[in-house]
């Protein structure tokens, strides 16, 4: 059987879920597990789709980075896979299809996989170097704080720092924090 996982790390990206289904679906699942959440979350519906699969499977991807968060992830999602009996197929790789029941592809997954974490990696530098800049030219303050600070000293003074959190909604150690 073969079964398809469709991820977007955003309820914003309604058309890009629709469009994995829709691809899965025309390549030939029979089944598809979807969910919008980020991938450092838990991903309940993955977990049920793991578990979900029996040897002789194939679990359809459109892209790796839809299945996996690093490199470390795929690979060792791939191994479980492969120890289990049930191929992985990635549909999206320029163009041509992944099949790790093939060992060229596992191959070329190994290496894509590198490739995109440091690619990732890469563009996360680059942001980390924009902010700096812009908050060494005054441009980039952060986030406004959710909360004022005489209000969580006030209101802890009156019921103390543990019933203040509770009743403003904020962490514990935030009003500890705001109180130093």
């Amino acid at each position: 059987m073969i079964i398809g996982y469709a991820r977007t790390s955003t309820t914003e990206q309604a058309a890009g879920l629709e469009a994995q289904q829709r691809d899965l679906k025309a390549t030939g699942a029979e089944k598809v597990f979807a969910e919008k959440v980020s991938s450092v979350a838990q991903r309940a519906r993955l977990n049920e789709c793991l578990a979900f699969l029996r040897e002789g499977d194939v679990l359809m991807v459109t892209k790796p980075d839809r299945l996996a968060r690093s490199t470390a992830e795929l690979l060792s999602i791939e191994a479980d896979l492969t120890a289990r009996k049930v191929g992985l197929v990635v549909l999206s790789m320029g163009g041509e299809r992944l099949d790790t029941r093939n060992p060229t592809s596992k191959l070329m997954l190994t290496i894509l996989a590198g490739v995109a974490t440091w690619e990732r990696e890469i563009m996360l530098e680059r942001q980390r170097e924009g902010i700096a800049k812009a908050k060494s030219e005054g441009k980039y303050k952060g986030r406004p704080a959710s909360i004022d600070a005489f209000e969580v000293n006030r209101v802890a003074r009156l019921v103390g720092p543990t019933e203040a959190a509770k009743r403003l909604g904020i962490a514990r150690s935030t009003v500890y924090r705001l109180m130093a």
